[in-house]
C-alpha cells in the first residue's frame, strides 16, 4: 500500500527554535494541528489554528503538567496500525483520530543537570509523557513520522514535498532508530543522576548515552569510523571547548586534547601558572612557573623532540607571550580555559592549529565516572579523585626530604597520575625532566626516562641531564629496589611512592643506603 500523506500532528517541544516556520509550513499542506501547553500557545500566537490537547482527550491538564497527554486518544492515535482492521474497529468505536507525525522534544533534563538545579527542581525535569508518545511512535513507525530534533524539520518537509504530502519507509524507520536512542540517552542521564544521588556506585543497570556532537574523519586508524559524543556531564574540558580556529579535530586530538586538559586542571591557577605538553595521550612535558610563557619554555625542556606534533594545555588565560612561544613549533592543539584577544591574533597566523577555549578547568576532586568497552560489556569505574596536596605523605626513611624536594615530589606525583603505568616521573623545580611512560617492567620507564632526560641535555648543549639533582615519582610501589636503583643512577635524591610492596623494606633500606629520602602515599595511581 503506497505510503499516506501526513494529516494530523502533534506537536509539544521544550525547544521552540524552528517550530512556527515548520508548523506553517505543515498548516500549509492541510494539517491538522494539536499541541500542549506552551507550544499550542506558542502556535495561537502565531495565528496557526491548533486544537488543545485538552480538546482532543476530554480531559483538562492536570497535577502541574504532569498529566495532560498520557490517554488512550493520544496513544491509540499513535500506536494505531492502520492496516489492521481489528485496530481500526477500535478507533471507531472509541473516537480515536490517527496522529501521522509527532514532535516532541523533551523536558530539558541535562540542561538543568548541567546546572546543578536542587533536587526537587531535577525531579520535575523528568519528563514522562514525551518519552512515552516518542516510543509508541517510534514504535509504529510504518505509520508514523516521529520528530526529537528540529534539526529534522527540513527534511521532513522536503520528504513531504517529493511524495505528495508523505514521508518514506526509509526516512520513519531512520528518525524512529534517532528517537529510541533520544529516549534512551535521556533515561541514561537521569538513572545515572539519580543513582549518585543515592549514593549508589554500581547499580545493578547502567545505561550509558550522549548526543553526537561530531562525525570524525576516522577512528585512531583510517580504517575505523568515529564519532565523538557528549554526556550530561558538565565537566569543563574538550566537551566544553568552543573551537575558535584550526582544522577539524580528530579522534586522537580529542583523547590526547582531554588527557592534557585533565592534567592542566591539577594545577591551581590562583596558586601558579602551568603548561602540559602532550603526546599520545601521555605528558611528555609539565611545568608551573611565574609566566605560562615560562611554564611552556620548561615544560617543553623536558622533551622538545616528542611535544613537535603534541597538543598543549594551559591552567590560565593565554596570553601573547605564551602563545608567541607555542606557535614556534608545529602544535596540533592548543587548549586553554581563555584567550586575549592578542594571543587569539598571534595563533591565527597558523591557520590549522587548532584554538579551544574550555571556559574553566576541570575539579580533578569532583566524582565522575571512567569508561572502558570489553569484549561483551564494559568496565565502569569512580574517576580517580585522589589529589596528592589532600594526601599525608609518610617520611619512610631516614633522611626527610628539603622544602624544595618535598614541593617536587607533591609536583612529579601530580604528573604521574596521568601518566600511562608503569609511570615514572623525574621532577626539579617545578619541572619535568623525565618521563617513563607505558612500560611493562618499572626499572624500564625508570631508565627510558633517564635516557630521555639525557637526550634532551645534549640536544640543550647542557653539562648533565636535568635528572641530576631531581626527584623521582613512580605512580605505584617499587616491587623490587631496581627500579630505585635505576633512580639512583640518574642521580635522583628523593622518591614519592604509594609503597605496599612485600619488599618495601629493601626498597626503603635501599634508599637509606644511597642517601635518598622517601616518602609514601598510599595511594596508587594506575592508568591503563
Amino acid at each position: 500500500m503506497p505510503d499516506r500523506p501526513i494529516a494530523r500532528a502533534l506537536l509539544s517541544v521544550s525547544d521552540k527554535s524552528g517550530l512556527v516556520a515548520f508548523a506553517t509550513a505543515l498548516h500549509d499542506r492541510g494539517v491538522a494541528l494539536v499541541s500542549t501547553g506552551g507550544t499550542a500557545r506558542a502556535l495561537s500566537e502565531a495565528g496557526l489554528p491548533v486544537q488543545d490537547v485538552s480538546a482532543l482527550t476530554g480531559f483538562p491538564e492536570m497535577m502541574d503538567g504532569r498529566v495532560k497527554t498520557l490517554h488512550p486518544k493520544v496513544h491509540g492515535g499513535l500506536l494505531a496500525v492502520r492496516d489492521d482492521a481489528g485496530h481500526q474497529r477500535s478507533m471507531q468505536e472509541h473516537g480515536i483520530a490517527a496522529i501521522d507525525l509527532l514532535v516532541v522534544n523533551l523536558y530539558p533534563f541535562e540542561a538543568t543537570l548541567a546546572r546543578a538545579a536542587p533536587f526537587d527542581e531535577m525531579i520535575e525535569n523528568i519528563d514522562v509523557g514525551g518519552p512515552a508518545m516518542i516510543r509508541g511512535a517510534a514504535k509504529n513507525h510504518a505509520d508514523v513520522t516521529v520528530v526529537v530534533e528540529p534539526s529534522d524539520y527540513d527534511e521532513v518537509l522536503a520528504a513531504m514535498s517529493a511524495n505528495g504530502g508523505a514521508t518514506t519507509p526509509e526516512l520513519r524507520r531512520r528518525l524512529a532508530a534517532k528517537a529510541f536512542s533520544r529516549t534512551a540517552a535521556y533515561d541514561a542521564a537521569i538513572g545515572t543522576w539519580l543513582s549518585r544521588e543515592v549514593g549508589d556506585e554500581t547499580p545493578a543497570f547502567r545505561a550509558l548515552g550522549g548526543a553526537l556532537a561530531q562525525t570524525l574523519r576516522y577512528g585512531e586508524n583510517p580504517h575505523q569510523s568515529a564519532a565523538f559524543y557528549r554526556t550530561a556531564e558538565s565537566r569543563p574540558g574538550v566537551a566544553t571547548a568552543v573551537q575558535v580556529q584550526g582544522k577539524e579535530l580528530s579522534y586522537n586530538n580529542i583523547n590526547d586534547t582531554d588527557a592534557a586538559y585533565e592534567l592542566a586542571g591539577e594545577f591551581d591557577p590562583q596558586r601558579t601558572a602551568a603548561c602540559v605538553i602532550v603526546k599520545h595521550a601521555n605528558p611528555c612535558g609539565a611545568a608551573e612557573a611565574a609566566s605560562l610563557a615560562e611554564a611552556y619554555e620548561r615544560a617543553l625542556a623536558c622533551d622538545p623532540v616528542s611535544a613537535f606534533g603534541g597538543i598543549v594545555a594551559f591552567n590560565r588565560r593565554l596570553d601573547a607571550a605564551a602563545a608567541r612561544e607555542v606557535v614556534k613549533i608545529f602544535t596540533e592543539v592548543i587548549v586553554a580555559p581563555d584567550a586575549d584577544e592578542e594571543a587569539k591574533a598571534i595563533i591565527a597566523g597558523k591557520k590549522n592549529l587548532r584554538l579551544l577555549l574550555a571556559g574553566d578547568l576541570p575539579d580533578p576532586r569532583a566524582p565522575g565516572l571512567a569508561i572502558r568497552t570489553v569484549a561483551g560489556g564494559f568496565l565502569a569505574q569512580t574517576r580517580d579523585a585522589a589529589v596528592v596536596d589532600d594526601l599525608e605523605l609518610k617520611i619512610v626513611t631516614k633522611r626527610a626530604p628539603t622544602e624544595q624536594e618535598l614541593a617536587d615530589l607533591r609536583f612529579a606525583f601530580r604528573v604521574a597520575k596521568h601518566v600511562k603505568s608503569n609511570a615514572i616521573v623525574y621532577a626539579r623545580n617545578g619541572a619535568t625532566v623525565g618521563v617513563g611512560a607505558g612500560q611493562m617492567s618499572r626499572v624500564d620507564s625508570a631508565r627510558i626516562a633517564a635516557h630521555k632526560a639525557r637526550e634532551a641535555a645534549e640536544a640543550a648543549g647542557l653539562p648533565r641531564p636535568g635528572t641530576e639533582g631531581s626527584v623521582v615519582a613512580s605512580d605505584a610501589f617499587f616491587p623490587f629496589a631496581d627500579g630505585l636503583d635505576a633512580a639512583i643512577e640518574a642521580g635522583a635524591t628523593a622518591v614519592i611512592q604509594p609503597g605496599g610492596s612485600m619488599r618495601d623494606a629493601e626498597v626503603i633500606a635501599r634508599a637509606d643506603e644511597a642517601g635518598l629520602a622517601m616518602a609514601f602515599t598510599g595511594v596508587r595511581h594506575f592508568r591503563h
